[in-house]
């Protein structure tokens, strides 16, 4: 199953012929290839689930952490992965898209028109659930991948990635429109950062520590994002039996993604009678708190609450864990979000709509949200279908990355025989 010796400059020369192919495909073939393959994963599930079994069995061994195994788990997930498949394939085509439009003076007619961006390379970890997402988008949106999962994900991805292949065979595209690197010799990750011959854009799907070493060895701009320390603000105005709502969801219902809350900043003003409620009503599921100064004042007879460390508050979770302070005001509460918030989901819990004006306005996040859960920043809930990534950066694509964020645009000139 492991290969040892992958020619990635082979593999990058495939990726780019395969992009062409795609990039001319009618949008009818593209759906028809998205159907076979929710059909093809759908048959093989059983296949899948099996092959998924033995990447968890050995990850318990190996001793990955809860929110590790969470990621790699599909036994209760591959259904609604094959639903998105299916979603995907309804959506509108973005290739060929005219964004806009003009007819200049000298008659010229001059537009901007989507295109696909050609070649994606996406290095991510323990996320199988990601092998099929980036092959359900590149294929709608007209790219060919290169994709780089986790040691401990081998045997689940390289089961998903033969299904789709061949599924994308049988409908007439090329085999090599999605190639996967199945070597665990972290070599290769290197040697994909520099191949910017034949692949245009850098995904990665995993902690800091991956993104960093993207960001800083890679010759391919490179997108970041899926990693974030995540915030909720609680205001004086706030209805608080709808904030606790919130705030259990965005902590509990997973708190292994990156979408998940982090820190609970609550306003002085309510924090006595708040924030004993935030504990008693997260601690039943397993919650445990760090807490600065002014927040364990109000909750030294509660168990499961410690006092915050000089890293908490930049800490991301990823576990049943959730960080709470005590702020004076709004200023103050943006102020903190802005140092140490990375730019994913920020939220506030108010009734007040003045305060979520401004922290709406403020607070530079990819995507802000005003009585809302911060679980909601991604592809599907956003009507997007599935997910390249959650980008966190400022150019070409911010928040959930789907179809529109897999393309790039040309400018489209159309004359009658004007010079200049």
């Amino acid at each position: 199953m492991i290969n040892t010796d992958v020619n990635l400059t082979e593999m990058g020369k495939r990726a780019k012929a395969a992009s062409r192919h795609l990039a001319r495909a009618s949008s009818g073939q593209k759906n028809n290839a998205l159907v076979a393959i929710a059909e093809a994963l759908q048959d093989q599930r059983d296949f899948i689930l099996a092959e998924n079994a033995l990447d968890l069995a050995d990850g318990e061994r190996n001793g990955l952490t809860e929110a590790l195994l969470d990621r790699l788990n599909l036994q209760k997930r591959l259904d609604s992965i094959i639903a998105d498949v299916r979603n995907v394939a309804t959506l509108p085509d973005p290739v060929g898209e005219v964004i806009d439009e003009r007819t200049m003076p000298n008659g010229l007619v001059i537009s901007r028109q989507r295109t696909p961006i050609g070649v994606f390379g996406v290095i991510y970890e323990a996320r199988p659930n990601v092998t099929v997402d980036v092959v359900a988008l590149a294929i709608k949106s007209g790219n060919a991948a290169i994709l780089r999962g986790g040691k401990e994900t081998l045997r689940s991805n390289t089961a998903l990635i033969n299904v789709m292949r061949d599924a994308l065979v049988a409908q007439g595209f090329p085999a090599d429109a999605i190639q996967y690197i199945n070597s665990t010799d972290r070599k290769y990750v290197g040697e994909l950062l520099k191949l910017h011959q034949y692949v245009d854009i850098i995904v990665p799907r995993g902690g800091a520590g991956l993104h960093k070493f993207c960001m800083e060895n890679s010759t391919i701009p490179v997108i970041t994002g899926g990693i974030g320390v995540c915030h909720l603000y609680v205001e004086p105005s706030a209805d608080f039996d709808k904030a606790l709502d919130i705030i259990h969801n965005a902590k509990t219902s997973r708190p292994s993604v990156c979408n998940a809350l982090d820190t609970v900043l609550v306003h002085e003003s309510v924090a006595a009678e708040f924030l004993p409620r935030v504990v008693e009503h997260l601690g039943k599921d397993g919650v445990s708190f760090k807490a600065d100064e002014r927040a364990i004042a109000y909750l030294r007879d509660y168990d499961g609450v410690d006092p915050a460390g000089a890293d908490d508050f930049s800490t991301e979770w990823m576990t049943l864990i959730c960080g709470l302070k005590v702020v004076d005001a709004l200023d103050e509460a943006i102020d903190h979000i802005q140092e140490y918030s990375m730019g994913h989901s920020d939220g506030i819990l108010t009734e007040d709509a003045d305060s979520a004006t401004r922290f709406l306005n403020e607070v530079d996040s990819s995507a802000v949200f005003w009585n809302a859960s911060t679980r909601f920043n991604d592809g599907g809930q956003f009507g997007l279908g599935a997910e390249l990534a959650v980008s966190t950066q400022k150019l070409h694509a911010r928040g959930p990355m789907a179809l529109e964020g897999m393309t790039t645009y040309k400018w489209v000139v159309r004359g009658e025989g004007q010079i200049r």
